[in-house]
């Protein structure tokens, strides 16, 4: 007996790990989400979880803080949400180009099991290259298609460690992708910097004679095919920035009924501008080619919070569901600030839950 009181007491102060949710699919219908096999309705309503209060992502503090993550969860879940969007980047994944980072791939599956105790769903968003410095030399220098090839490896990695995990929502092959056009210079394969972070990615540097949404294409299957091979319930999405419709003037290359047969729905980020709400649900309005359409990004960046709300409530159906941001900060902390910049947030948070709490109140 007293050999087992070390075990016993191990046992007691260890937290149970939750079961995940139900997965979650697609609606025969093709218009929105619905949980398996229940069909009980599945709108996602929740946050990018992209960077902390001072710019770091979770991988620059994830081992050494995990509390400031699990304490973050726990306030998102507090604040209504159901899906939390995490933004993975391919050198903190990608020790080499056939070989996968052990200690991080472990690290999310503990995220996994953190989202599924909070009861929130997760959008993993990955090949991330938002700090140059994090990018390593050597992916920089490979070509198209061994790039390529190196990005189905980590979603390969990635897929792989969450088969079987309903807790996923949904894989994003990444952030705001683009195909140049003409010819670009040797490793030149990021967007200009936003608050020092490099949002935008290209997914090639040459044209060739190539129409630009053929290459948008061949890309979305690439990736797409790695990540149902890994994990074959998936739910596979790429977020797309808005200038990606076949419009005149600034366009991505990700045409939306291009890219849409090789993903389960559609993913938009679309922050309307103060004044122009028509405009932008004309935007949204083209990216409906027979898929469901997720608000993958919004905030109030070009218009007021109540602005923005009024925006939500007149898209209704038109979107499936709204991922806005959270960035550690609770409105409790953030009321006590006067900074504009807090007071934003404070807005959208704010607009948040209750728009959120109608929604549920609605369903």
């Amino acid at each position: 007996m007293t050999r087992l009181l070390p075990l016993l007491a191990l046992t007691l102060s260890t937290p149970a790990v939750a079961a995940d949710p139900p997965r979650v699919a697609v609606t025969k219908d093709g218009k929105g989400f619905a949980r398996v096999p229940s069909g009980a309705p599945f709108r996602p309503w929740g946050f990018n979880y992209d960077h902390d209060p001072t710019g770091r992502l979770i991988e620059d503090y994830w081992a050494d803080e995990w509390d400031r993550v699990d304490r973050d969860f726990r306030a998102m879940a507090k604040l209504g949400a159901n899906v939390v969007r995490v933004h993975l980047q391919l050198g903190r994944f990608m020790t080499g180009p056939d070989v996968p980072d052990a200690a991080n791939l472990g690290r999310l599956g503990k995220l996994l099991d953190l989202a599924a105790r909070e009861g929130l769903y997760l959008n993993l968003t990955g090949l991330g290259c938002y700090h140059k410095a994090d990018v390593p030399a050597w992916y920089d220098r490979l070509g198209e298609a061994e790039r390529w090839d190196v990005q189905a490896r980590f979603w390969a990695a990635v897929a792989g460690k969450c088969k079987g995990r309903s807790v996923v929502f949904c894989y994003d092959l990444m952030n705001e992708p683009v195909v140049p056009g003409g010819r670009r210079g040797a490793g030149d394969w990021l967007g200009p910097a936003f608050g020092g972070k490099h949002f935008v990615q290209l997914v090639s540097l040459d044209q060739k004679d190539r129409p630009r949404p053929d290459v948008a294409r061949a890309w979305t299957k690439h990736l797409a095919a790695a990540v149902r091979k890994a994990d074959p319930d998936a739910l596979v999405t790429v977020g797309l920035v808005d200038w990606s419709l076949d419009r005149p003037g600034l366009t991505s290359g990700f045409v939306p009924e291009r890219v849409a047969p090789e993903l389960d729905f559609v993913s938009v980020h679309l922050y309307p501008e103060a004044g122009k709400l028509d405009e932008a649900l004309k935007t949204l309005d083209g990216f409906h080619v027979g898929k469901p359409v997720v608000v993958e990004e919004t905030f109030p960046l070009k218009c007021g919070p109540d602005e923005l709300g009024r925006f939500v409530t007149r898209a209704g159906d038109r979107a499936a569901g709204w991922v806005g941001f959270y960035w550690g900060q609770p409105p409790e902390e953030l009321r006590r600030s006067r900074e504009f910049k807090d007071v934003l947030t404070l807005g959208w948070l704010e607009l948040f839950e209750r728009e959120g709490t109608a929604r549920r109140s609605r369903e």
